[in-house]
């Protein structure tokens, strides 16, 4: 079973969410981990793409978008495309994606409007019931 952490933070703010991932994913490569971040659709996707590259000054995640072959260690994905097992799944789902349990670490990143608590409840007891280790981080 995985561990999968829940990360509530304390505002609504996608951006900050989508910020949190980044961090998250380059503590893990830093770690000499492999990382998906899963999100909804191409669009988000894109916008992660993006961040990465300017979420904090001197950063630097390699990373690529799902389709590319360039073997980088962070990797973006969205909808339906399954993707090969790695260390570490950052979602940005309202879902659970279908090849979640897979993963043996799950970051599940939480923004603090109640659509999204009520949606993160629904993951958090569908995880319990499969018998995962379950987290909670409030940020």
């Amino acid at each position: 079973m995985a561990q999968v952490d829940f990360y509530v933070l304390d505002r609504v703010d996608e951006h900050a969410r989508s910020t949190l991932a980044c961090k998250l994913a380059e503590k893990a490569w830093r770690l000499e981990n492999t990382i998906h971040i899963h999100t909804t659709t191409r669009e988000d996707a894109e916008r992660l793409d993006e961040l990465l590259w300017t979420f904090r000054d001197g950063s630097f995640v390699p990373h690529e978008l799902i389709g590319g072959d360039t073997g980088a260690p962070v990797t973006i994905g969205f909808g339906e495309f399954a993707v090969a097992p790695r260390d570490l799944l950052i979602t940005l789902c309202d879902e659970i994606p279908a090849f979640a349990e897979s993963f043996p670490r799950i970051a599940e990143l939480v923004s603090s409007d109640e659509n999204s608590r009520a949606k993160s409840r629904r993951r958090y007891a569908t995880y319990r019931d499969q018998g995962h280790k379950l987290t909670t981080h409030k940020i």
